[in-house]
């Protein structure tokens, strides 16, 4: 057999390499931003824990305010109580509520959807939403933002979410006009990346967005960084 000959034998046993998935596709029109074989690994309702790092960034800069509006904090997807136990370390009182009891004390079971008004505890209505929602929920694929939606339906003065640092990017599926309508006060740019899954390469960047029903102007971006509220390291989930 000639040399020119063996080229479509070796072209044919060639491995093929991966595509990643996430390219070619608008940022901030999908809901996750990992290759084809990490996709099994999620969680179907998308239950990121948040390390206790990255809720104490951005208490260190949002501690204040929160103080000064008052009463408990509402955390709408409390999962295990990554980011509820932060808070409750802060000073803050927590109502925890989500679909699943993963473990943490007193979780409300039931559906963000299903609040008609915001929870209150010991007769204090929450005026505080603080999570890590399920991006299925907030993303412009599958959630049409409809997590935001809903939180400002219920009349909360501040909501603090940590999302993909591309979800502002969409535009499909209604968010311009939810951009429009409910613009981000402050985004806290996150400059590391969060080990949501203890993986040691996490493949996207992050930033806390803020909607305070007090903020005037345009949308205020400033960096956060990791050692800002204390901790030196990723740390151990609870």
């Amino acid at each position: 057999m000639s040399a020119a000959s063996t080229k479509p034998l070796f072209k044919a046993i060639k491995p093929k390499k991966r595509r990643d998935v996430t390219q070619g596709v608008l940022p901030g029109d999908y809901p996750e931003q990992f290759r084809q074989e990490q996709r099994d690994t999620r969680d179907p309702l998308d239950y990121d824990p948040t390390p206790p790092d990255a809720t104490a960034a951005a208490l260190s800069v949002l501690a204040e305010r929160m103080r000064a509006i008052g009463g408990p904090v509402f955390e709408s997807a409390v999962g295990a109580g990554h980011i509820a136990y932060v808070l409750r370390d802060w000073g803050f009182d927590v109502i925890g509520a989500d679909v699943v009891d993963r473990g943490y004390p007193g979780v409300v079971l039931q559906s963000f959807y299903d609040f008609r008004e915001r929870p209150s505890l010991d007769d204090q209505q929450s005026r505080i939403m603080f999570t890590n929602p399920p991006y299925c929920e907030i993303n412009s694929r599958d959630g049409h933002g409809r997590w935001l939606r809903h939180a400002h339906d219920l009349g909360f003065d501040l909501v603090v979410m940590l999302l993909n640092a591309d979800w502002s990017y969409a535009r499909q599926n209604g968010l311009d006009e939810l951009h429009a309508r409910y613009p981000v006060s402050v985004e806290y740019k996150c400059c590391w990346k969060i080990d949501f899954r203890g993986g040691g390469s996490p493949p996207q960047r992050n930033a806390w967005l803020i909607w305070d029903v007090d903020h005037q102007g345009e949308t205020i971006s400033r960096r956060l960084f990791r050692d800002a509220g204390g901790f030196k390291c990723q740390g151990v989930l609870l």
